[in-house]
């Protein structure tokens, strides 16, 4: 089993049986805390575990701001850079040790890679614990949350993953809801806005409480696997694209400007290469279908393959500004599954300008042809409709009948429909 994986379930249990706990003695019902105002849409970036795992440096980050300026990424929206666990100098626990950037990875130390970033009009992102140590075995944040959130804005860190490991999954609720507020009222303190990401594994409901703890995105599920449709979880633990899609139906309501549910990092573009994460990887077809319902779920769009040398189809993919428009839409409703049968399934969300986003998946193998019907799908009362499609970047024509599309194995056809008033 992968280090994250092995580590997961015992190196915060280790840090409380050390502590007597180790949580914060206030729930989260009696902490108050409002809305930092960020996050308004789901927050667009790449973050360095998945490819990477522990291997990241200075010249690795910096290379990767460079790519993201260069290759039409941040044109599309993205921002965030997020360096994730393994930017630490020490191992071991934080009793014993303090909180600061390996010397030897990062010479010039954190805010000099903010700044650098900023510099490239793109923001910085960090990662820590509520732990003695991190997932990796780095030294955590527990005890130290409000002198850890002021380093970070001192350094001008943008985002903040404060990752359990998933090691509260049987801890009661109100110790998680501690654990997480705690952190997000240091942040709050700040003057300087800190996107906050709470990765529990989505245990403990948290889509349910998250929000109210000031908290921007959140976990659904454990962590994703390079894989589209694996049976079952690979080592009993990871979710495959199609997995961490079901795990989110019927959690839409818990999302929408300010606070999002997270399906977990993108794995587009990996191919089964990456250094730690588990999967033999996916076709073009997959990985674009992964992208669409991303983009359909309003999660945010956080790239993890190697930027600095993507291919043409996978560059292509993750700057498909149409399907990013419906990730960024500001209604920020997510899309919910209003059909389901045999394989096939239909997803539709609502957009600002009152069009309507659709899309058709193909979870099987053979080829199929799929129809949607506005008013019995949508309950929509159009009488004509516009279809436009976002991956062929076509108008298709004006409809007044169902509208039905072929729709190839492991593919989501997503299509933005607009009414056609009458003229009066």
């Amino acid at each position: 089993m992968r280090i994250r994986a092995a580590l997961l379930f015992f190196c915060f249990s280790l840090t409380c049986a050390a502590t007597g706990g180790g949580a914060p003695a206030a729930v989260a019902t009696e902490q108050k805390v409002t809305s930092n105002g960020l996050a308004l849409t789901p927050p667009m970036g790449w973050s360095s575990w998945n490819n990477f795992a522990e291997n990241i440096n200075e010249t690795l980050l910096m290379e990767t701001i460079d790519a993201m300026a260069t290759n039409g990424m941040r044109d599309a929206g993205y921002q965030y850079i997020n360096l994730d666990d393994g930017w630490q100098h020490y191992k071991g626990n934080r009793r014993d040790h303090p909180l600061e950037a390996d010397p030897v990875k990062f010479p010039h130390g954190i805010r000099y890679l903010s700044d650098y970033a900023h510099s490239k009009g793109l923001k910085l992102g960090i990662y820590s614990g509520p732990g003695q140590m991190t997932c990796a075995g780095y030294t955590g944040s527990e005890g130290h949350e409000k002198e850890d959130a002021a380093l970070f804005a001192s350094w001008g860190i943008d985002h903040l993953k404060y990752d359990s490991c998933c090691s509260h999954k049987d801890a009661p609720k109100a110790v998680v809801q501690a654990i997480f507020g705690t952190m997000s009222k240091a942040l709050l303190a700040q003057k300087h806005g800190i996107v906050f990401h709470a990765c529990h594994c989505g245990w403990s409901d948290i889509w349910e409480w998250a929000a109210g703890l000031g908290i921007n995105h959140w976990r659904i599920g454990q962590d994703i696997s390079d894989d589209f449709d694996y049976p079952g979880n690979r080592e009993g633990y990871y979710f495959d694209i199609l997995d961490m899609i079901d795990r989110g139906v019927g959690l839409e309501k818990y999302a929408g400007p300010g606070h999002w549910n997270d399906y977990d990092m993108m794995v587009v573009g990996l191919k089964g290469k990456s250094a730690d994460l588990v999967g033999a990887g996916a076709s073009n077809v997959e990985y674009r279908t992964h992208f669409s319902l991303w983009a359909m779920v309003n999660s945010p769009l956080l790239a993890s393959a190697d930027l600095r040398h993507l291919d043409s189809d996978t560059l292509e993919t993750l700057t498909n500004t149409e399907i990013i428009a419906l990730n960024q839409d500001p209604l920020g409703k997510p899309a919910q599954r209003v059909r389901s049968a045999g394989g096939l399934e239909v997803f539709a969300k609502e957009l600002a300008d009152g069009s309507m986003a659709v899309a058709l998946l193909n979870r099987g193998s053979p080829t199929a042809d799929m129809t949607f019907n506005v008013h019995k799908d949508f309950n929509l009362p159009w009488t004509r409709y516009q279809v436009r499609d976002l991956w062929r970047h076509k108008d298709l024509g004006i409809y007044d009948i169902p509208y039905t599309a072929e729709v190839i194995s492991h593919e989501a056809r997503v299509f933005r429909i607009s009414e056609i008033k009458a003229d009066r």
